[in-house]
């Protein structure tokens, strides 16, 4: 079976509050058109546009793909189906969230070879404590909220997901 069919697959046995909790999630790397009444996510990573189309359709909605100027890798998908900022109640909810959250906001080393390591990284420093609460709440372990390097960035904020809840993280998060 390929990836790509068992994206699909996975896409279509999502429920529909789980899809709407992952594009929430999603959408933090996204912006909002108020011009057009659209939301755009762009990205250079084309498959993971094509996945959050499948999430879109799935949940009734339009999206379309196209390519961002002349020469650019950057792709973008832009639909009218504007995510809602779900109530994160339940854990449910939380493990649909934070997913989409990783996706759009996280990240591990590039290089194999690299120590290894899980980040989640916002400019919005409150939307970051969020995520850290919501990880918490799953008994996921995370190191405090700091900013890099001031002088580059004053607005720019990361925490680290802690080493002894690497496993627990990809048990209950995933990617």
């Amino acid at each position: 079976m390929s990836d790509e069919s068992v994206v699909i697959e996975e896409v279509n046995a999502t429920d529909q509050a789980s899809l709407e909790a992952y594009l929430a999630g999603a959408s933090r790397d996204g912006t909002l058109s108020r011009i057009h009444n659209t939301f755009r996510f762009c990205q250079a990573n084309l498959c993971w546009l094509s996945t959050l189309q499948l999430m879109v359709s799935r949940l009734g909605a339009r999206s379309w793909i196209y390519r961002e100027g002349k020469n650019r890798t950057l792709w973008v998908l832009e639909t009218s189906h504007l995510p809602q900022p779900p109530i994160l109640a339940d854990l449910d909810a939380v493990r649909a969230f934070v997913p989409g959250y990783f996706d759009a906001e996280g990240g591990v080393p590039r290089r194999a070879e690299a120590r290894f390591y899980v980040q989640f990284v916002q400019k919005d420093r409150a939307d970051l404590e969020d995520v850290a609460f919501f990880l918490r709440r799953l008994g996921i372990g995370c190191g405090r909220i700091h900013n890099p390097s001031v002088a580059i960035d004053p607005d720019y904020w990361r925490f680290y997901v802690a080493t002894a809840s690497h496993q627990e993280f990809a048990l209950q998060v995933g990617s």
